[in-house]
């Protein structure tokens, strides 16, 4: 049983000038099957109107505050109101929102990290699991074809066990204390009331924890951490370095700097296995590094038939054909038609695609917060591993 419309969209947060938000509304509705219909666009009620304008919305589904919109959605009949609602807040926000959004009977997509301390996230696993909602939280990068392919190979034991992984996300935007001079994006991140104890860890380490585990199926157990503020006066972090143990005996490196001038967004992983590695870079997001034992190294490149062959995954997320690239906004649409797919399931009462189910969930979110409670902990100590709790 297909469902006959389209799924109806609100947002919070996102409001002027706010990067993300943008590319979440043009994200969802890349395929076609999502409108935008309203939202609490910021936390000055004067600034949400304003973005409801900018977006030609209807007035009367531009809300002050987060409570409003679920107050007035929910005195709409289904299939008018709201299907779900992204919270594309700072980050002190995702918590109480989206859990108020989940009580009242929304699905949510979330900004990462997912709360501001662990018991939060523990908190919102059983929320989700209480309210049967679909939950998404938008680690872009699992989105990109070639990860996907990435991951089908690693995990389908082509190139046997996994020995070493070895992941970076270097950038150079926040070299100077550009917080200082009242740049939106960098103040909110550097100040811990809105970011929480890690600004670099939290807001692209996260990002490289989540994309080992994405790929490998491993999980960090232990970590030794060395965190630092190079910026005078800077209240966060802007530079991780940890080495890290994962369970079935592989070890780690993982590299995360907001300080290394004339990096942008040099995301990047290795994977070392008995007999091969693998190594993508999100710069280059449209190919696949891939270099078995006693073989000259492969390049594999998105939208060609034989990548489908291996990764059904990367063939469903791929729109253009090869030589055509696709990038950034396709990788945060492919985590958007696969979390509002399985919202479609769930209003049709028909059985989720396994292919569908591929995005980051809830307990993802969960493994992020237990990752950056476990790098404060390991960079605050004498000993050299850290245990992650369980």
């Amino acid at each position: 049983m297909a469902l006959n419309r389209t799924l109806k969209m609100g947002m919070v947060g996102g409001g002027p000038g706010a990067f993300i938000g943008e590319v979440h509304r043009k994200a969802s509705r890349l395929d076609g099957g999502v409108e935008l219909v309203g939202g609490a666009f910021d936390i000055n009620p004067r600034k949400s109107k304003q973005m409801a304008r900018e977006l030609i919305l209807d007035r009367k589904r531009c809300y002050g505050t987060y409570t409003e919109l679920i107050e007035k959605e929910l005195k709409l009949p289904e299939g008018e109101r709201m299907d779900f609602v992204a919270v594309c807040t700072p980050n002190n926000w995702h918590y109480v929102i989206a859990r108020a959004l989940l009580e009242a009977g929304f699905h949510v997509m979330c900004e990462k990290p997912m709360t501001l301390t662990v018991a939060e996230a523990r908190s919102l696993v059983k929320i989700v699991k209480d309210t049967k909602r679909v939950f998404g939280l938008m680690h872009n990068y699992t989105g990109y074809p070639m990860v996907k392919l990435a991951r089908d190979m690693v995990r389908g034991d082509r190139f046997g066990k996994v020995r070493k992984i070895v992941v970076k996300y270097p950038q150079g935007w926040l070299a100077t204390a550009l917080e200082r001079t009242g740049q939106m994006q960098a103040s909110w991140r550097t100040d811990p009331k809105q970011s929480g104890g890690s600004g670099c860890g939290g807001d692209i380490g996260t990002h490289a924890e989540n994309l080992a585990e994405y790929i490998t199926g491993l999980k960090i157990q232990e970590m030794c951490a060395d965190l630092t503020s190079f910026v005078k006066g800077r209240r966060l972090d802007d530079d991780v370095n940890c080495l890290l143990k994962f369970n079935k005996g592989a070890k780690g490196v993982l590299h995360a700097s907001q300080i290394s001038v004339g990096e942008e967004n040099n995301l990047t992983i290795w994977v070392h296995c008995e007999s091969g590695s693998i190594e993508w870079r999100q710069e280059h997001p449209n190919y696949l590094h891939v270099r078995e034992m006693d073989k000259p190294e492969q390049i594999y490149k998105r939208g060609n038939d034989y990548v489908g062959k291996i990764s059904p995954a990367a063939a469903r997320g791929t729109r253009l054909p090869s030589g055509h690239p696709e990038a950034f906004f396709e990788a945060f649409a492919n985590n958007y038609i696969n979390f509002t797919d399985t919202i479609r399931c769930k209003l049709t009462r028909t059985k989720v695609d396994p292919l569908m189910n591929d995005f980051p969930k809830v307990t993802d979110g969960l493994r992020g917060m237990l990752f950056l409670e476990t790098l404060l902990a390991s960079a605050k100590s004498n000993r050299k591993w850290t245990k992650f709790k369980k």
